[in-house]
């Protein structure tokens, strides 16, 4: 197609197949959801350890998608112009991770040790952060980070929206202030949502780069993700015309880089408690290798960045779609190890522990993610028709 024609929204419609991903997303995502409810039923507080772990593999795949769109509205390149919508329809699932979080919100007691009045009377959650950890502010604050993370998202796909009427609409400008200040936002607040969701697990225990060690995941995350996607759309037109092997050269370059980012913050938090040698830092590490958890820890250290990473050193497998399309999905059952990791060693008492539950939550919720975000994905054309950056983009693909 050239990029003088006009462009309608026939000549990137999505493909019919994306009804058929959304209805087999439901069904495997209704029928797990079905299961997960019954595990609330015999088991409240392991279902309530595993589903922490489904719901923030959910929101790194949202927040995720969001951070790469803010940082390609900044950066700009050929690489986002085709995932654009992808990203998008992943940004788009934000109102389902919102009634997801409500059973978190609900379930507080059974996760969080100091939102136990016998633990605080007791004294044995007793830590400088006490004030801020009570049952109250973890509700508000949680409803915050929504509410700003529901702006960020309403200006990006409002304004893309638009983009999709003629004429041509160069909203660079509107585009890059909001994702410039879009991005801090981010940062900010995943960092304290994180240290509400995930670091108050153990609240005697602190890590000034928790915050990075996630957003650096979230961004992992959606990458495999995007890669994902784009290698199924790649067999459909209008995404058969669109996607070359260098945009998934480009896209496996990212990967690689956030496989070694990932591997220097994990290794810096390591170096700087192991250096400290304070036990109120190092329990941390010892609850998570010791008991069993040894093994998924090297599972991590092999699997999310020593096998990845040289892989990914190849060359002609970045160009490769399949061959990405399978390091892809290894990482993205390695952050939910990675996650599972984190998370359940709190509850375990010094020993590995895995129920079924740590399966099936995840791929419920994920499953009803999963068809939200089909649906988003085939409400629109798969490009932004009247987007300056599509013109360059086929006119670079004519030369």
């Amino acid at each position: 197609m050239s990029a003088n024609e006009r462009l309608t929204i026939t000549d990137f419609a999505p493909p019919a197949v994306i009804g058929r991903w959304r209805m087999r997303a439901l069904v495997v995502g209704g029928v797990f959801a079905l299961a997960s409810m019954v595990g609330f039923l015999i088991e409240p507080q392991q279902a309530m350890h595993s589903y922490l772990v489904a719901f923030m593999l959910a929101l790194g795949l949202t927040l995720g998608s969001m951070a790469w769109l803010m940082v390609w509205h900044l950066t700009g390149g050929s690489w986002g112009v085709p995932i654009r919508r992808i990203l998008e329809a992943a940004i788009a699932t934000l109102p389902l991770l919102i009634v997801a979080w409500i059973p978190v919100a609900i379930g507080v007691h059974l996760n969080y040790a100091w939102s136990q009045s016998a633990v605080h009377e007791a004294g044995k959650a007793a830590h400088q952060a006490s004030p801020w950890l009570t049952t109250g502010g973890f509700v508000l604050r949680g409803i915050a980070y929504f509410l700003i993370w529901g702006v960020l998202a309403w200006f990006l796909l409002n304004w893309s929206n638009e983009q999709d009427n003629p004429p041509d609409r160069a909203f660079g400008t509107r585009f890059r202030g909001i994702s410039g200040v879009g991005l801090v936002i981010y940062a900010w607040t995943l960092t304290f949502a994180v240290v509400d969701w995930v670091m108050s697990l153990t609240p005697d225990w602190t890590s000034t780069i928790y915050g990075l060690i996630f957003l650096v995941g979230q961004g992992l995350i959606a990458l495999c993700f995007v890669t994902i996607v784009s290698h199924w759309l790649r067999a459909y037109e209008p995404m058969a015309s669109l996607l070359r092997p260098g945009n998934f050269h480009d896209y496996g370059k990212l990967i690689l880089t956030f496989v070694m980012l990932w591997a220097y913050f994990n290794f810096s938090q390591w170096l700087i408690i192991w250096g400290t040698n304070l036990p109120e830092e190092a329990h941390w590490f010892t609850d998570r290798i010791h008991g069993g958890w040894g093994y998924v820890a090297i599972l991590l250290i092999i699997g999310e960045f020593a096998l990845p990473f040289c892989l990914l050193l190849s060359r002609p497998l970045k160009r490769n779609s399949g061959k990405l399309l399978w390091v892809a999905v290894w990482l993205v059952v390695m952050r939910l190890v990675d996650l599972y990791w984190h998370i359940e060693p709190v509850f375990s008492k010094g020993r590995l522990h895995f129920s079924w539950l740590d399966a099936v939550m995840p791929i419920g919720l994920i499953g009803l993610w999963l068809a939200f975000f089909f649906w988003n994905l085939a409400r629109k054309p798969l490009v932004v028709l009247h987007d300056p950056h599509l013109r360059v983009f086929l006119e670079a693909e004519h030369e």
